[in-house]
């Protein structure tokens, strides 16, 4: 399959082939009058990089002159990334393993997410809460919030990442707020994967109590991103590029990114996540940077959908090219995953680990339970004392709060 002939056909029903049919999409280029636009030249470097990128054209030798820098480039990051770089990929591993180590020791970092609304206004073919799938939507009130947090925070954990589906009516700024100033009074860090937002709602919601927003690009190819996400705010593909720079504009301490691997091309999808994240780890030094590593899942209605090329050593190279190109930057593994993938991640490259996790909405309350429908299927279903005594029997230190090294000089 060519780089620029990548269809993941598992994601595509009969409904969003009626959909594409028809033809009547706004442009995704072409910003919204509510969206704010900011002077970066950010989104076009990446795109330009991606572009140029030929993985094809990197042999073991660039793998092992990429290995051999102390300090990667991103001609080294594309030779990483390369198929030419499987064969060597224990050797990799090994680097990668010990470059974790050098920064983060044996620490290994846990969360867990509180999926507080499930109601989305996108039309994104292959998530479970996009608008058009028929499944059972609900909003946590502020009660319910407060009480999901509560049991949570029993289990130990002293960070949450909150997340919703993408609807501005529904869960509005506001609410969002609300919900960070209940979570202020249960935990120590408080993360958020919502919808983007301008500038000054991140600061409104930093103000709140926000540490950090992580927001999936999905995929940097902008062709495909345009059938991918076929409605909604979420098709202005130049909003959502530059969400993580207006999070920090915001006063945000850190921004995660990632691909959702499998929609595209993986290795350019992932090349272009490390750019996004290296342009602006140069441009904001002082910002906390971080990956998420997921690979597409079944979701409700469509169980078929799966991510295509993107098997465990391809996972692995992706994590470990990640760790060698930016050393200081967190890497978080999903319950996507099976235990014994996040297992191995952690004990080479990952830093970060989700437990006791459910995408429904109120899962963690017996009163509030099943609520909502979940976003997709998760693989790794173990409590957060089980997750915790796995990576104790790895000799690897779980940490219940998050504290990032300091980012190198990136300039």
């Amino acid at each position: 399959m060519s780089q620029e002939n990548h269809v993941n056909e598992s994601i595509i029903n009969e409904e969003v082939k009626e959909f594409l049919e028809k033809g009547k999409r706004t442009d995704p280029m072409k910003y919204l009058p509510d969206m704010e636009v900011i002077q970066s030249d950010v989104m076009d470097k990446v795109r330009e990089a991606a572009k140029n990128y030929d993985y094809s054209l990197y042999t073991e030798a660039d793998v092992r002159r990429a290995l051999a820098h102390d300090y990667k480039t991103p001609e080294d990051f594309k030779a990483l990334l390369s198929p030419a770089a499987l064969p060597l990929l224990e050797e990799i591993a090994q680097c990668a393993q010990k470059e974790t180590r050098k920064h983060f020791g044996n620490s290994i970092y846990m969360f867990t997410p509180i999926y507080i609304a499930n109601y989305c206004e996108n039309y994104c073919i292959y998530c479970g809460f996009n608008c058009h799938n028929r499944i059972k939507r609900a909003q946590l009130t502020y009660e319910e919030i407060d009480k999901e947090m509560a049991a949570i925070a029993q289990s130990g954990l002293q960070e949450i990442l909150i997340l919703t589906g993408e609807s501005r009516k529904k869960s509005t700024v506001e609410y969002i707020g609300e919900a960070c100033k209940i979570a202020g009074k249960y935990f120590r860090v408080i993360g958020l994967e919502v919808y983007p937002m301008n500038s000054d709602e991140y600061a409104y919601l930093h103000k709140c109590g926000a540490d950090y927003v992580t927001v999936f690009q999905e995929t940097y190819h902008a062709d495909k991103y345009e059938t991918l996400h076929l409605a909604g705010h979420k098709r202005i593909y130049p909003y959502r590029v530059n969400a993580q720079e207006r999070a920090l504009m915001g006063g945000m301490r850190g921004v995660a990114f990632g691909a959702l691997l499998g929609l595209d091309d993986f290795r350019k999808d992932a090349f272009a996540t490390g750019m996004h994240a290296w342009y602006l780890q140069k441009k904001y030094p002082q910002a906390e940077i971080s990956f998420s590593c997921p690979r597409l899942r079944p979701i409700i209605n469509n169980d078929k959908i799966n991510p295509m090329d993107v098997h465990e050593a391809q996972l692995l190279q992706v994590v470990c090219a990640y760790r060698l190109f930016m050393p200081f930057a967190g890497i978080t593994i999903s319950t996507r995953e099976c235990a014994r993938v996040r297992d191995n991640l952690v004990k080479i490259a990952a830093t970060k680990i989700s437990a006791g996790v459910s995408t429904g909405i109120g899962e963690h309350v017996e009163e509030l339970e099943d609520k909502g429908d979940a976003q997709f299927e998760i693989s790794d279903e173990r409590s957060v004392r089980e997750v915790y005594d796995s990576l104790l029997e790895e000799d690897l230190q779980p940490c219940l709060l998050y504290t990032s090294p300091s980012p190198r000089d990136c300039s």
